[in-house]
């Protein structure tokens, strides 16, 4: 069970492995196993449909679905799942990430998806909500997550 992901980061296409970088970073750092897809809402349906239906029986707990353009990645996986997903905008067209944003915060009632902000802040904020949510049930995430948090303090003072 140790090794079993508990976070799912989804990216729309392999050029935002960049830019989801930083959230893959912040898991690792605060120990939270997570697998790695590539999964396109509009070249892939049927593969979106699959992950999103089978992500609880693979012990998934939250899924951090990271795209840019139209953006809708994020709420196709909620579509198909009642595990949190947290959607992240990325500054991939000419918009900058804007209609991203739009794209994954006007999801319609009853299908939530948690909105990050455009960019490298959104992404490393995506990880740290997923710590958040895993802390409720996984002491070990929470404390890590804790001290992260103390020590941020810290740099206040």
């Amino acid at each position: 069970m140790e090794n079993t992901p508990l976070v799912a980061v989804v990216m729309g296409s392999r050029s935002d492995a960049e830019l989801v970088r930083p959230a893959m970073e912040v898991l690792t750092k605060l120990g939270i196993n997570y697998s790695l897809s590539m999964i396109s809402a509009h070249r892939t349906p049927e593969k979106a449909r699959q992950f999103g239906r089978n992500a609880r029986s693979q012990k998934v707990e939250v899924i951090i679905a990271a795209a840019g353009g139209a953006a809708h990645l994020p709420g196709v996986l909620a579509s198909w799942t009642t595990i949190p997903v947290i959607g992240v905008p990325l500054a991939t067209s000419e918009l900058n990430g804007v209609d991203a944003l739009y794209s994954i915060a006007q999801m319609p009632a009853g299908i939530p998806v948690a909105c990050m902000a455009i960019g490298t802040a959104g992404v490393k904020n995506a990880a740290y909500l997923a710590a958040e949510i895993l802390g409720i049930k996984h002491d070990n995430i929470r404390i890590a997550y804790e001290k992260y948090r103390s020590d941020l303090q810290g740099d206040n003072k």
